[in-house]
Protein backbone atom coordinates (compact mmCIF):
# COMPACT_ATOMS: atom_id res chain seq x y z
CA UNK A 1 0.00 0.00 0.00
CA UNK A 2 1.25 3.51 -1.42
CA UNK A 3 0.79 7.43 0.37
CA UNK A 4 2.13 9.22 -1.91
CA UNK A 5 5.82 8.55 -2.07
CA UNK A 6 5.91 6.30 0.78
CA UNK A 7 5.01 2.55 0.09
CA UNK A 8 4.08 1.04 3.17
CA UNK A 9 4.74 -2.91 4.28
CA UNK A 10 1.42 -3.83 4.02
CA UNK A 11 -2.48 -2.61 4.55
CA UNK A 12 -2.32 -2.92 8.57
CA UNK A 13 -2.66 0.55 10.46
CA UNK A 14 -2.09 2.05 13.89
CA UNK A 15 -5.32 4.34 14.84
CA UNK A 16 -4.13 7.31 16.97
CA UNK A 17 -5.15 7.12 20.29
CA UNK A 18 -4.44 9.76 22.67
CA UNK A 19 -2.72 8.35 25.86
CA UNK A 20 -1.98 5.68 24.19
CA UNK A 21 -0.20 5.79 20.56
CA UNK A 22 3.27 7.44 22.14
CA UNK A 23 6.63 6.58 20.50
CA UNK A 24 7.29 3.41 22.36
CA UNK A 25 3.78 2.22 21.81
CA UNK A 26 4.23 2.59 17.83
CA UNK A 27 7.64 1.34 17.41
CA UNK A 28 6.24 -1.89 19.22
CA UNK A 29 3.54 -2.17 17.17
CA UNK A 30 5.34 -1.17 13.81
CA UNK A 31 8.05 -4.17 15.13
CA UNK A 32 4.89 -6.60 15.14
CA UNK A 33 3.90 -5.67 11.77
CA UNK A 34 1.52 -2.72 11.69
CA UNK A 35 2.96 -1.05 8.13
CA UNK A 36 1.86 2.46 9.66
CA UNK A 37 1.37 3.96 13.00
CA UNK A 38 -0.29 7.46 13.11
CA UNK A 39 1.14 9.65 16.31
CA UNK A 40 -1.65 10.91 19.20
CA UNK A 41 -2.92 13.88 18.35
CA UNK A 42 -0.88 17.33 18.51
CA UNK A 43 -3.28 20.49 18.99
CA UNK A 44 -3.07 22.97 16.47
CA UNK A 45 -2.99 25.66 18.93
CA UNK A 46 0.87 27.76 18.88
CA UNK A 47 0.72 28.50 22.42
CA UNK A 48 0.99 24.51 23.27
CA UNK A 49 3.98 23.70 20.61
CA UNK A 50 6.42 24.62 23.35
CA UNK A 51 4.66 21.69 26.26
CA UNK A 52 6.20 18.96 27.18
CA UNK A 53 3.09 16.82 26.32
CA UNK A 54 3.49 18.59 22.75
CA UNK A 55 7.28 17.95 22.39
CA UNK A 56 7.18 14.34 23.94
CA UNK A 57 4.00 13.63 21.38
CA UNK A 58 6.28 14.93 18.34
CA UNK A 59 9.30 13.09 19.21
CA UNK A 60 9.89 10.41 16.63
CA UNK A 61 13.71 9.46 17.60
CA UNK A 62 14.14 6.06 15.70
CA UNK A 63 11.08 5.40 14.99
CA UNK A 64 10.48 3.55 11.30
CA UNK A 65 9.80 5.64 7.98
CA UNK A 66 6.99 6.66 7.35
CA UNK A 67 6.15 9.28 10.56
CA UNK A 68 2.53 10.61 10.75
CA UNK A 69 1.41 12.95 12.75
CA UNK A 70 -1.88 13.45 13.51
CA UNK A 71 -2.86 17.60 13.99
CA UNK A 72 -6.74 18.80 15.61
CA UNK A 73 -8.18 22.19 15.89
CA UNK A 74 -11.49 24.38 13.73
CA UNK A 75 -8.91 27.18 12.57
CA UNK A 76 -8.36 26.56 8.89
CA UNK A 77 -4.79 28.94 9.49
CA UNK A 78 -4.02 27.25 13.10
CA UNK A 79 -4.13 23.88 11.53
CA UNK A 80 -2.01 24.80 8.12
CA UNK A 81 0.56 26.15 10.39
CA UNK A 82 0.59 23.41 13.11
CA UNK A 83 0.82 20.82 9.96
CA UNK A 84 3.71 23.01 8.64
CA UNK A 85 5.15 22.93 12.34
CA UNK A 86 5.33 19.38 12.45
CA UNK A 87 6.67 18.77 8.90
CA UNK A 88 9.85 21.21 10.16
CA UNK A 89 9.53 18.20 13.02
CA UNK A 90 9.89 15.23 10.77
CA UNK A 91 6.44 14.47 10.14
CA UNK A 92 6.60 12.71 6.48
CA UNK A 93 2.52 12.51 6.87
CA UNK A 94 0.12 15.08 7.93
CA UNK A 95 -3.06 13.04 9.55
CA UNK A 96 -6.41 15.62 10.11
CA UNK A 97 -8.34 14.33 13.13
CA UNK A 98 -12.13 15.10 12.53
CA UNK A 99 -12.66 11.28 14.16
CA UNK A 100 -12.43 12.31 18.02
CA UNK A 101 -15.90 11.77 19.63
CA UNK A 102 -13.97 13.35 23.01
CA UNK A 103 -16.37 16.12 24.60
CA UNK A 104 -13.21 17.86 25.61
CA UNK A 105 -12.37 18.22 21.86
CA UNK A 106 -16.10 18.94 20.54
CA UNK A 107 -17.29 21.48 22.68
CA UNK A 108 -14.11 23.48 20.73
CA UNK A 109 -15.77 22.42 17.57
CA UNK A 110 -12.73 20.15 16.56
CA UNK A 111 -12.72 16.70 16.05
CA UNK A 112 -15.62 14.82 15.23
CA UNK A 113 -18.04 17.79 15.78
CA UNK A 114 -16.73 19.45 12.36
CA UNK A 115 -18.55 16.94 10.48
CA UNK A 116 -21.44 19.42 11.45
CA UNK A 117 -19.63 22.22 9.42
CA UNK A 118 -19.05 20.43 5.64
CA UNK A 119 -18.10 24.22 4.65
CA UNK A 120 -15.60 24.12 7.42
CA UNK A 121 -14.52 21.00 7.29
CA UNK A 122 -13.16 21.95 3.00
CA UNK A 123 -11.34 25.25 4.10
CA UNK A 124 -9.58 22.97 6.23
CA UNK A 125 -8.80 20.32 4.58
CA UNK A 126 -7.95 22.80 1.47
CA UNK A 127 -5.66 24.89 3.87
CA UNK A 128 -3.59 22.53 5.24
CA UNK A 129 -2.52 20.79 1.95
CA UNK A 130 -1.69 23.61 0.54
CA UNK A 131 0.46 24.18 3.44
CA UNK A 132 2.98 21.48 3.08
CA UNK A 133 4.63 19.38 0.54
CA UNK A 134 3.82 16.06 2.63
CA UNK A 135 0.84 13.81 2.02
CA UNK A 136 -2.09 14.67 4.09
CA UNK A 137 -4.62 11.94 5.08
CA UNK A 138 -8.32 11.92 6.95
CA UNK A 139 -9.52 10.51 9.81
CA UNK A 140 -13.31 11.04 10.33
CA UNK A 141 -16.60 9.21 11.60
CA UNK A 142 -19.23 8.28 9.35
CA UNK A 143 -21.76 11.37 10.61
CA UNK A 144 -22.83 13.32 13.68
CA UNK A 145 -25.51 11.11 14.97
CA UNK A 146 -27.25 8.02 13.26
CA UNK A 147 -29.75 10.96 11.49
CA UNK A 148 -27.32 12.74 9.99
CA UNK A 149 -24.79 10.06 8.26
CA UNK A 150 -22.64 12.90 5.86
CA UNK A 151 -19.67 10.46 5.20
CA UNK A 152 -20.35 10.91 1.47
CA UNK A 153 -20.37 13.85 1.54
CA UNK A 154 -17.23 14.63 3.54
CA UNK A 155 -15.23 12.15 1.43
CA UNK A 156 -16.10 13.93 -1.59
CA UNK A 157 -15.00 17.37 -0.40
CA UNK A 158 -11.74 15.70 0.56
CA UNK A 159 -10.97 14.27 -2.98
CA UNK A 160 -11.49 17.97 -4.36
CA UNK A 161 -9.10 19.28 -1.21
CA UNK A 162 -6.02 17.32 -2.44
CA UNK A 163 -6.43 14.55 0.78
CA UNK A 164 -4.46 11.43 -0.39
CA UNK A 165 -5.91 8.75 1.91
CA UNK A 166 -9.66 8.04 4.37
CA UNK A 167 -9.65 6.42 7.23
CA UNK A 168 -13.32 5.97 8.44
CA UNK A 169 -14.58 4.83 12.04
CA UNK A 170 -17.81 2.87 11.48
CA UNK A 171 -19.31 4.74 13.91
CA UNK A 172 -20.98 8.54 14.53
CA UNK A 173 -20.01 11.22 16.74
CA UNK A 174 -23.02 10.12 18.97
CA UNK A 175 -21.75 6.74 19.14
CA UNK A 176 -18.80 7.22 20.84
CA UNK A 177 -17.54 3.97 21.25
CA UNK A 178 -20.74 2.24 22.08
CA UNK A 179 -22.45 -0.22 20.52
CA UNK A 180 -21.11 -1.80 17.22
CA UNK A 181 -19.20 -0.35 14.11
CA UNK A 182 -21.15 -0.65 11.07
CA UNK A 183 -19.30 -1.44 7.56
CA UNK A 184 -21.96 -0.37 5.31
CA UNK A 185 -21.11 3.42 5.32
CA UNK A 186 -17.41 2.72 5.17
CA UNK A 187 -18.14 0.28 2.01
CA UNK A 188 -20.41 3.02 0.11
CA UNK A 189 -17.66 5.49 0.10
CA UNK A 190 -15.40 3.20 -1.25
CA UNK A 191 -17.09 2.62 -3.53
CA UNK A 192 -18.10 6.19 -4.35
CA UNK A 193 -14.49 7.66 -4.25
CA UNK A 194 -11.27 7.00 -5.97
CA UNK A 195 -9.15 7.75 -2.97
CA UNK A 196 -7.87 5.25 -0.91
CA UNK A 197 -9.78 3.67 2.36
CA UNK A 198 -8.87 2.17 5.48
CA UNK A 199 -11.83 0.61 7.34
CA UNK A 200 -11.49 1.33 11.66
CA UNK A 201 -13.94 0.18 14.19
CA UNK A 202 -14.49 -3.31 16.29
CA UNK A 203 -11.73 -4.92 14.03
CA UNK A 204 -10.32 -7.41 16.71
CA UNK A 205 -9.50 -10.59 15.29
CA UNK A 206 -7.41 -11.61 12.23
CA UNK A 207 -10.97 -13.49 11.03
CA UNK A 208 -12.90 -10.06 11.64
CA UNK A 209 -9.97 -7.89 9.50
CA UNK A 210 -10.46 -10.23 6.97
CA UNK A 211 -14.16 -9.71 7.05
CA UNK A 212 -14.59 -6.19 7.04
CA UNK A 213 -11.80 -6.16 4.07
CA UNK A 214 -13.70 -8.02 2.06
CA UNK A 215 -17.03 -6.76 2.86
CA UNK A 216 -16.14 -2.69 2.39
CA UNK A 217 -13.48 -3.47 -0.05
CA UNK A 218 -11.49 -1.34 1.67
CA UNK A 219 -7.88 -0.94 1.11
CA UNK A 220 -6.53 -1.08 4.69
CA UNK A 221 -7.56 -1.33 8.20
CA UNK A 222 -6.67 0.02 11.13
CA UNK A 223 -6.83 -1.49 14.83
CA UNK A 224 -7.08 1.03 17.74
CA UNK A 225 -8.31 -0.55 21.10
CA UNK A 226 -7.61 -4.04 19.95
CA UNK A 227 -3.65 -3.73 19.92
CA UNK A 228 -3.56 -2.32 23.78
CA UNK A 229 -1.89 -5.05 25.38
CA UNK A 230 -1.74 -7.20 22.42
CA UNK A 231 0.80 -5.88 20.01
CA UNK A 232 1.45 -9.03 18.17
CA UNK A 233 -2.11 -8.76 16.87
CA UNK A 234 -0.49 -7.48 13.45
CA UNK A 235 1.70 -10.38 13.63
CA UNK A 236 -1.16 -12.53 13.64
CA UNK A 237 -3.22 -10.52 11.22
CA UNK A 238 -0.76 -10.24 8.48
CA UNK A 239 -0.24 -14.04 8.96
CA UNK A 240 -3.93 -14.94 8.63
CA UNK A 241 -4.75 -12.29 5.80
CA UNK A 242 -1.53 -14.24 3.75
CA UNK A 243 -2.08 -17.82 4.58
CA UNK A 244 -5.48 -17.83 5.57
CA UNK A 245 -4.28 -20.12 8.88
CA UNK A 246 -4.04 -18.98 12.29
CA UNK A 247 -0.65 -18.35 14.19
CA UNK A 248 -0.65 -19.77 18.01
CA UNK A 249 -1.38 -17.26 20.48
CA UNK A 250 2.03 -15.67 21.97
CA UNK A 251 3.31 -17.57 25.29
CA UNK A 252 3.16 -16.65 28.41
CA UNK A 253 6.95 -16.22 27.99
CA UNK A 254 7.03 -13.74 25.57
CA UNK A 255 4.33 -11.70 26.53
CA UNK A 256 6.74 -11.24 29.82
CA UNK A 257 9.31 -10.30 27.98
CA UNK A 258 7.24 -7.87 25.32
CA UNK A 259 6.07 -6.24 28.49
CA UNK A 260 9.14 -5.65 30.01
CA UNK A 261 10.98 -4.41 26.50
CA UNK A 262 7.97 -2.32 26.64
CA UNK A 263 7.97 -0.78 30.41
CA UNK A 264 11.51 -0.29 30.18
CA UNK A 265 10.52 2.10 26.78
CA UNK A 266 8.30 3.78 28.82
CA UNK A 267 10.57 4.82 31.50
CA UNK A 268 13.59 6.28 29.21
CA UNK A 269 10.97 8.03 27.39
CA UNK A 270 8.88 9.56 29.99
CA UNK A 271 11.08 9.61 33.10
CA UNK A 272 11.09 7.01 36.02
CA UNK A 273 8.18 9.11 38.09
CA UNK A 274 5.90 9.31 34.81
CA UNK A 275 6.60 6.48 32.80
CA UNK A 276 5.78 4.24 36.57
CA UNK A 277 2.09 6.21 36.07
CA UNK A 278 2.03 5.38 32.70
CA UNK A 279 2.77 1.86 32.25
CA UNK A 280 -0.18 0.71 35.16
CA UNK A 281 -2.45 0.81 32.29
CA UNK A 282 -0.08 -1.09 30.05
CA UNK A 283 0.87 -3.65 32.45
CA UNK A 284 -3.27 -4.27 33.23
CA UNK A 285 -4.14 -4.51 29.31
CA UNK A 286 -0.83 -6.91 28.89
CA UNK A 287 -1.82 -9.18 32.16
CA UNK A 288 -5.77 -9.21 31.15
CA UNK A 289 -6.98 -12.89 31.02
CA UNK A 290 -4.47 -14.53 32.93
CA UNK A 291 -5.05 -16.20 36.35
CA UNK A 292 -4.93 -14.07 39.02
CA UNK A 293 -4.44 -10.58 37.04
CA UNK A 294 -6.94 -8.94 38.56
CA UNK A 295 -5.81 -9.17 42.04
CA UNK A 296 -2.32 -8.31 40.65
CA UNK A 297 -3.66 -4.92 38.81
CA UNK A 298 -4.87 -3.64 42.12
CA UNK A 299 -2.12 -3.99 44.23
CA UNK A 300 0.65 -2.87 41.48
CA UNK A 301 -1.81 -0.07 40.86
CA UNK A 302 -0.40 0.86 44.36
CA UNK A 303 3.12 1.06 43.86
CA UNK A 304 5.41 3.59 43.34
CA UNK A 305 8.49 2.70 42.50
CA UNK A 306 10.38 1.42 38.93
CA UNK A 307 11.78 -1.71 41.42
CA UNK A 308 8.84 -2.40 42.88
CA UNK A 309 6.67 -2.31 39.71
CA UNK A 310 9.10 -4.39 38.12
CA UNK A 311 9.49 -7.14 40.53
CA UNK A 312 5.93 -7.03 40.87
CA UNK A 313 5.34 -7.86 37.13
CA UNK A 314 8.63 -10.61 37.14
CA UNK A 315 7.14 -12.38 40.40
CA UNK A 316 3.35 -12.21 38.61
CA UNK A 317 4.94 -14.06 35.26
CA UNK A 318 6.98 -16.04 37.37
CA UNK A 319 3.84 -17.51 38.98
CA UNK A 320 2.40 -18.17 35.40
CA UNK A 321 4.99 -19.75 34.00
CA UNK A 322 4.61 -22.30 36.99
CA UNK A 323 1.50 -22.94 36.68
CA UNK A 324 1.89 -23.62 32.65
CA UNK A 325 4.42 -26.05 33.72
CA UNK A 326 2.45 -27.62 36.61
CA UNK A 327 -0.39 -28.36 33.86
CA UNK A 328 1.84 -29.68 31.57
CA UNK A 329 3.18 -32.53 33.84
CA UNK A 330 -0.43 -32.91 34.79
CA UNK A 331 -1.40 -33.67 31.13
CA UNK A 332 1.54 -35.85 30.56
CA UNK A 333 0.58 -37.92 33.68
CA UNK A 334 -2.81 -38.48 32.54
CA UNK A 335 -1.72 -39.50 28.72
Amino acid sequence: MRIGPHLLRNNLFVAPMAGVTDRPFRQLCKKFGAGMAVSEMVASNSLLWGSEKTRRRANHEGEPDPISVQIAGADPRMMAEAASYNVGEGAQIIDINMGCPAKKICNVMAGSALLKDELLVGRILEAVVEAVDVPVTLKFRTGWDQHNKNALTVARIAAESGIQLLSIHGRTRACGYTGHAEYDTIAEVKSATRLPVVANGDITTPQKAKYVLDYTRADGIMIGRAAQGRPWIFREIEYYLETGAHLPPPLVTEIHQVLIAHLHDLYAFYGTDTGVKIARKHISWYTKGLAGSASFRHAMNQLPSLVEQLAAVNRFFDQQAQQYEHLRYEEELAA
